[in-house]
């Protein structure tokens, strides 16, 4: 095997680091916009509604959207592309878009109307509190359309994406922080029902986002001209391997709206808590998890379509190996400096110092099983490249039935940390079993520049891991100083621990060349 990258596994190199920059720069305005929402809402009964009001069209949005359409379409469109032709790509981006379109109007209009209901099962614990009942079912039928407007943007992100346009998709949910920020800090704070400005925000940013991919499309091409198109070939396949791959890799988010259905049932704040710590440690997902899994899905979609059997092992096995450079330092760092980082993230305003020592618990129980979770975002998409959705559904069911029996076992004991992890736990199970099931079919082998990796991040970690325990000696009191002075510690932290990992790296023997995938 030749150690000379290619220059397709350079380019997916340099198409991976812009996603992660775009998400990065989203990811940053994300923080910002929570950082609003603790300092306006707090942790309070209207804050818990409002959560949950935005959560239900963001666990659709995800499972549906980002997750199991996602996973299917992007595989049959590239299949079209390399086989079909650019007339046949048209055509079948028109029928899944009117086909898409119908079913998501249909259910939006459906959620609106029964929303006290949806509302319900989806936090039964705010039955005791009518009025937190009625608030929350009035934000969700402001709320929910952002389902129709994301999954739109979500296709036209898969198009773009299936064409080599990576950045646009990556820079699109910039706007819904920028949005929330705006209906947060500019409205919200001086509304008479603060809950509710925030809200319509969402609303804005949906259409906002959907909006703004059209002109690149447009530049492909590619923009459509909807058709219901159930009967479409390329439907057809679509919604076939949707059914099974909604268990497949968004079982994380069913597992997330479980711990929010269960939470409901805990003290007030518990739901506000667990949302917290999960947008901190879905911080490292999203910048790095998620763009890699955005660009090797293609590329492997791609690979298997032009039966290049060798190129998809090593294509994955790159994926692993970069993840997992990322996601064990993220790991440490988001453990030990739990009660830093939620403190000088979003304790001002509402937020109060023992709101900050139960968000930190729950961050720390979530970090326990951040790097399964990340492999999980490259592990699925080698199952949906080859269109393969019985495997994953499989695997999906029993790690979602696992999280049940952690959940059950270890709320009442532990409360909302249990919760958090239950998560980490069953994302561990899912993982492993994802892993097995390749390596079993022959799509994954370990390459010869595996025990360089885990040289470089033994000593690279124990790097990190020694100033993390140093600064922590130290007794910060993060709760009692102000916010530049928190600020300041955490961006001593953060750059001296960046930089320990990464001359623990260099020294260990990791290089630029060591990166790239081969073929």
């Amino acid at each position: 095997m030749s150690n000379t990258p290619s220059v397709k596994s350079r380019s997916l190199l340099r198409s991976g680091l812009l996603v992660s920059i775009c998400t990065f720069l989203s990811r940053i305005l994300g923080l910002a916009r929570d950082a609003s929402l603790a300092y306006v809402l707090g942790a309070s009964a209207g804050a818990d509604a409002f959560y949950v009001a935005f959560k239900i069209p963001n666990f659709f949005r995800r499972l549906f959207a980002e997750g199991a359409f996602a996973q299917a379409f992007v595989p049959v469109l590239s299949d079209y592309r390399v086989n079909e032709g650019h007339d046949a790509v048209r055509e079948l981006i028109a029928a899944v878009t009117g086909s898409l379109t119908l079913v998501l109007l249909a259910m939006t209009a459906i959620f609106m109307v029964a929303s006290p209901w949806v509302v319900y099962v989806f936090a039964p614990g705010f039955s005791d509190n009518p009025g937190q009942l009625a608030l929350a079912s009035t934000l969700l039928t402001v709320t929910f359309p952002y389902l129709l407007f994301i999954s739109l943007t979500a296709l036209a992100g898969g198009i773009l994406n299936a064409h080599g346009e990576y950045g646009v998709p990556a820079i699109t949910p910039i706007f819904l922080n920028i949005s929330l920020l705006v209906a947060t800090l500019g409205f919200a704070s001086s509304a008479s029902q603060a809950e509710l400005s925030i809200a319509w925000g969402v609303f804005a940013a949906g259409v906002v986002q959907l909006l703004f991919q059209v002109p690149f499309l447009a530049r492909l091409k590619l923009l459509p001209r909807p058709k219901v198109g159930f009967a479409h070939p390329g439907v057809k396949r679509i919604l076939l391997l949707m059914g099974p791959a909604l268990f497949g890799v968004s079982v994380g988010q069913i597992n997330l709206l479980l711990d929010t259905v269960l939470a409901s049932l805990l003290e007030t704040g518990s739901i506000t808590w667990l949302y917290l710590s999960d947008r901190l440690y879905e911080l490292p997902l999203g910048i790095f998890a998620i763009a890699i899994s955005t660009v090797i899905l293609p590329s492997l979609s791609r690979s298997f379509s032009s039966e290049r059997s060798a190129h998809f092992a090593n294509t994955l096995d790159w994926g692993l190996r970069l993840l997992l450079l990322i996601s064990v330092p993220s790991a440490l760092a988001l453990c030990i400096l739990a009660k830093p980082i939620i403190a000088t993230v979003f304790y001002r305003g509402e937020l109060t110092a023992h709101d900050v020592d139960m968000a930190a618990m729950s961050l720390q129980a979530y970090s326990l099983g951040l790097v399964f979770m990340m492999l999980i975002k490259v592990l699925a998409p080698g199952y949906y490249a080859r269109q393969d959705t019985k495997t994953p559904v499989k695997i999906g069911v029993i790690a979602m039935i696992a999280n049940m029996v952690f959940n059950v076992i270890l709320v009442w004991p532990l409360g909302h940390v249990g919760l958090a992890l239950a998560t980490s736990l069953s994302a561990g199970l899912n993982a492993l079993l994802l892993w097995i099931g390749l390596h079993r079919d022959g799509c994954h082998r370990f390459s010869r520049n595996w025990w360089l990796i885990l040289r470089v991040l033994l000593l690279g970690s124990s790097l990190l891991l020694a100033w993390l325990w140093y600064y922590q000696s130290l007794n910060v009191a993060w709760t009692d100083i102000s916010s530049w002075q928190r600020i300041r510690h955490m961006a001593i932290v953060v750059v001296v621990g960046v930089l320990l990992y990464g001359v623990g790296l260099l020294a260990a023997g990791l290089r630029m060349r060591h990166l790239r995938a081969q073929d």
